[in-house]
């Protein structure tokens, strides 16, 4: 018994310190931007060397550099936040159910279900459903004329169950009318906000009782393969 606790000690895995989750994010964005280690040591030297000459110039040996230094370490962490965000989108952008992977990040705010109302099996393209405050906001992932025709028969289905609640259609991609992946998001919160939060739940409960368009992600296809590094994007 007491070799099988060993064992079991033995294989636990190390938790991860900080610094860690630091080193791996840093990795992801120098992955895709080489200029990684520019864009985040540039402004933490940068910022303590100001401190420091500040520090000589008004005598002030302590309050300066500690000032701007903690003001270095900031905005380097800001930097690789962003930087590491950019990597991960700009990995999983084009593949099928990328947009899936940006709205689980998605916490607050929305009820979003994992697998798309609407899916042809042949060409991958799909359709994500979003309640919130702003209404029903359907997310076309694939090509725009293909997806838009999907995300127009899913409106059509919404108005005979929901008709008085805005359905919004957003059409991710990088074409003209179209919005980035890694601006999917703000797009969302830039949606006027149209029903209260009691509202949202009823619109949830009544759509979620009639299931107009059930359907499952066929068996080769998984959005969330396209899941984006998210202690990374997080900066922890």
């Amino acid at each position: 018994m007491a070799k099988e606790r060993k064992e079991a000690k033995m294989k636990k895995p190390k938790k991860k310190r900080w610094y860690s989750y630091l080193g791996e994010a840093y990795s992801i964005s120098k992955e895709t931007y080489s200029w990684t280690p520019f864009a985040i040591f540039g402004p933490l030297i940068g910022g303590i060397a100001l401190g420091v000459i500040l520090g000589m110039v008004t005598g002030r040996w302590i309050l300066w550099p500690i000032l701007f230094t903690l003001l270095a370490i900031t905005l380097s962490l800001y930097i690789l936040v962003e930087l590491v965000k950019r990597a991960s989108y700009a990995k999983i952008n084009g593949i099928p159910g990328a947009s899936a992977a940006v709205l689980g990040q998605i916490k607050r705010g929305w009820i979003i279900p994992e697998e798309p109302v609407r899916f042809n099996a042949r060409t991958q393209d799909m359709v994500f459903r979003a309640i919130g405050r702003p209404g029903v906001v359907l997310i076309t992932d694939g090509d725009k004329g293909r997806s838009a025709k999907l995300a127009n028969e899913e409106r059509q289905s919404l108005r005979r169950v929901i008709p008085n609640v805005p359905v919004h259609i957003i059409s991710v991609g990088d074409g003209e009318g179209q919005v980035p992946l890694l601006k999917l998001q703000r797009a969302m919160r830039k949606l006027p906000k149209q029903l209260t939060n009691q509202e949202v739940q009823a619109v949830f409960q009544r759509l979620d009782a009639v299931k107009t368009n059930p359907i499952g992600i066929p068996k080769g296809v998984d959005p969330y393969k396209a899941r984006p590094d998210r202690r990374g994007m997080r900066g922890r």
